[in-house]
C-alpha cells in the first residue's frame, strides 16, 4: 500500500496492521540521462515488488530517498529512525542500484537489493525475500 492511499480518518484503524513501512532508494546523483533515470526508476519498482506483492495489507511504501549514494547513509539512517518513531515496527529499506550493507543502514530492520537475494540458492528473490521478512516479523512477536 502506497503512503499515499492511507486516509487520516482510516489511520487509527489500519496502524495496527500496517506495521512496516518499505523505503525505497533510488540513488540517483543528477549525473544521469533521462532513459537512464527511467531505468532505474524500473528496476527500483521491479525490486520493490519482491515485498510490495507479497505483502500488501502490511506493508507501507514510502516516498522515496532519490538522490545519493555513499553519501546518503546518515539520512537512510535518520528517515529509518523518525519512520519508527512515527510509530512503525519495522522498516525495510530496497534499493535497486546501491548495495546497501545492512551494517552501515544499522536502523532499518532489513536490507532488500538484488546482490543479497537475486542469488539466493535455489530460490526467486522474491521467496528469499519473504523468507526474511517472514523471519523478521516471528522474531519480533518473541520480543
Amino acid at each position: 500500500m502506497k503512503f499515499s492511499e492511507i486516509h487520516p480518518a482510516e489511520w487509527g484503524e489500519l496502524k495496527p496492521y500496517l506495521d512496516t513501512c518499505l523505503l525505497p532508494v533510488t540513488g540517483l546523483t543528477g549525473g544521469e540521462q533521462p532513459f537512464e533515470v527511467v531505468y532505474s526508476l524500473e528496476r527500483l519498482r521491479d525490486v520493490m515488488e519482491w515485498v510490495e506483492i507479497p505483502f500488501k495489507g502490511r506493508v507501507v511504501t514510502y516516498p522515496a530517498i532519490q538522490y545519493g549514494k555513499e553519501d546518503i547513509m546518515g539520512q537512510i539512517n535518520a528517515v529509518c529512525a523518525n519512520v519508527k518513531s512515527a510509530g512503525f515496527k519495522y522498516v525495510i529499506v530496497v534499493s535497486a542500484e546501491i548495495e546497501l550493507d545492512p551494517e552501515v543502514i544499522y536502523e532499518s530492520d532489513l536490507v532488500v537489493t538484488p546482490g543479497r537475494f537475486e542469488s539466493s540458492a535455489g530460490q526467486t528473490p522474491t521467496a528469499a525475500v519473504m523468507e526474511e521478512i517472514q523471519r523478521l516479523w516471528f522474531s519480533g512477536q518473541e520480543a
